[in-house]
């Protein structure tokens, strides 16, 4: 379990160092900025790296709706649940504390433009409202918790799931970063808004309810589709699925 514990911390810290640092470092920079559709394909690059390095230790969930929605889908143990929540959440602080170290040894660095934070209203970067920012979240987590159950189920292409899932995470990103600046995942919000403070922690609680309501969903629906054989592939780094 430690094993698995220890992997989800760095997964996780990847994921936020990687994708929000394409935001806070990469996104806008002058001239050669990569854009929403740089930090999308960021965000999908760090799930499929990890998924193949740490997929067959602790299944790579990084990400608290994931796991929650594993367990909806009959594919997690709840009693693993705790543990794997907070070695994400403390990956996610730990990469946030990284990228924090690089981004602010640059002259014109400042809190105040969000550091790659969730927001709604004032802070959507398309200025959307509560409830767009909530629809969206909910429906994106529920697709991709669709998506996981499916490309890891044991009628699926064997090698691929990473592939699917991480280009399912890109367009998740291309669709929703306007919208909220995409959360999906409870832990990658929570870091960056530790450092942020203020709004950032006031707007938190909609970037845990949305994705775990939609990944619960997400996994429920899914197994009511194929509840029976051909045996899942295990998601959890246990010898029994």
């Amino acid at each position: 379990m430690l094993k698995k514990l220890i992997a989800e911390f760095l997964g996780t810290g990847w994921l936020v160092l990687g994708g929000c640092g394409s935001a806070v470092l990469a996104a806008a920079f002058p001239q050669l900025g990569i854009g929403f559709a740089g930090v999308a394909l960021a965000f999908g690059l760090t799930v499929v790296t990890m998924a193949y390095a740490i997929g067959h230790v602790s299944g790579c969930h990084l990400n608290p709706a994931v796991s929650v929605g594993l367990w909806a889908g009959g594919r997690f143990d709840a009693r693993q649940l705790p543990g794997y929540i907070a070695a994400q959440v403390l990956g996610a602080t730990a990469g946030a504390g990284v990228l924090y170290l690089i981004a602010s040894g640059h002259a014109g660095f400042s809190l105040a433009g969000g550091f790659a934070s969730n927001g709604y209203g004032e802070h959507s970067p398309g200025g959307y409202g509560l409830l767009a920012a909530f629809v969206c979240e909910f429906v994106l987590t529920f697709t991709f918790l669709f998506v996981i159950m499916g490309s890891t189920h044991g009628a699926a292409p064997k090698g691929f799931a990473p592939l699917a899932i991480g280009l399912c995470l890109t367009l998740i990103h291309l669709i929703s970063i306007p919208v909220t600046n995409t959360s999906v995942n409870p832990a990658r919000s929570t870091g960056p808004a530790l450092f942020v403070g203020g709004w950032a922690l006031s707007q938190l609680w909609l970037f845990w309810v949305a994705p775990l309501l939609g990944a619960a969903a997400g996994g429920v629906a899914y197994r009511y589709l194929s509840p029976a054989q051909p045996a899942p592939t295990d998601v959890s780094g246990d010898a029994t699925p």
